[in-house]
């Protein structure tokens, strides 16, 4: 299906262009943040105009549990040092890297929701990133950007994200719909976690299966994404709570299901399995089951 950009065309805090569409915009008023994951890449090459802004200052740890999201107070100063301000769009976008060849395919969806999460509602994701702008014919540049510092301000957007009290005492409840974006290796058996496997009752929906198998930074296509959605039966009237490893991967799904598709109650519980794994009493299933033949409680080490 021919899409006009930027996609959707409906009121939408993050939506997608395409190669064709930032060759025709490159030079509008917007902010443009290169979020590879490592300033060696960035300076190898980058687009025109695009400031460097790493994924990482968006979460530290609370209270001794890592990779907690900070509160827009805290990211504003880093968003303003790269020229965000609340009014104008701001694209992202990624690429492996041409340097450290870091780059997993997440940053884009970090970064957009980072930007939401704070409050900005004109989030701009580069479909495809830099390979396919490259691969297309786009230009980039070694050249440092002269940039006006902006004045984002910010405000913590918590009908996103879903609390941990919350999550426990809701997940399972019928219309709830839990998924889980880590690699089904993961979901199914050992991590990096203390404890094996995933949350009781999460299904399954690996991040990058919802992406082009040569491109991570790409989705694929309308017809595809259905069919896999499908198959977890992820449809518009249930309440879908996006969770992963650390609340990263799941940025992917929480993107494509609210602001692509436009379900209409979409949530990440942000503290995902980190913080699940985090109570000895809490307890995690291993295969491919979401309950498992039997719940089974995993020991913290």
């Amino acid at each position: 299906m021919e899409k006009n950009y930027p996609y959707p065309q409906r009121n939408s805090s993050v939506k997608w262009v395409d190669t064709e569409w930032l060759k025709g915009h490159l030079n509008d008023d917007m902010a443009i943040l290169d979020v590879q994951p490592n300033i060696h890449d960035y300076i190898v090459e980058h687009l025109p105009g695009a400031a460097h802004l790493d994924q990482e200052f968006l979460r530290s740890s609370l209270g001794g549990l890592p990779g907690q999201f900070m509160p827009p107070e805290a990211v504003a100063p880093y968003f303003n040092r790269v020229g965000v301000t609340m009014d104008r769009p701001v694209l992202v976008y990624s690429c492996k890297g041409p340097s450290k060849g870091w780059g997993d395919g997440l940053e884009q969806t970090m970064m957009a929701y980072g930007l939401t999460r704070s409050g900005h509602d004109k989030a701009l994701i580069l479909d495809g990133g830099l390979e396919k702008w490259k691969a297309n014919g786009g230009q980039t540049t070694q050249q440092f950007p002269r940039i006006k510092e902006g004045d984002f301000r910010g405000r913590e957007m918590k009908e996103f994200y879903v609390g941990y009290d919350e999550f426990k005492r809701t997940k399972d409840d019928d219309n709830v719909l839990l998924l889980d974006a880590r690699p089904a290796a993961v979901y199914e058996g050992k991590g990096a976690w203390p404890k094996a496997g995933h949350i009781p009752g999460a299904i399954s929906l690996p991040w990058a299966s919802l992406m082009s198998k040569d491109n991570p930074r790409e989705l694929k296509p309308d017809g595809e994404i259905q069919e896999i959605i499908g198959k977890v039966e992820a449809t518009p009237d249930r309440s879908i709570i996006c969770s992963c490893g650390t609340g990263r991967e799941a940025t992917n799904e929480f993107n494509l299901f609210k602001w692509y598709l436009g379900y209409p109650d979409v949530r990440i519980y942000e503290g995902s399995f980190t913080e699940w794994s985090s109570y000895p009493d809490n307890p995690t299933v291993t295969g491919p089951d979401p309950r498992g033949p039997e719940q089974q409680v995993v020991q913290q080490r």
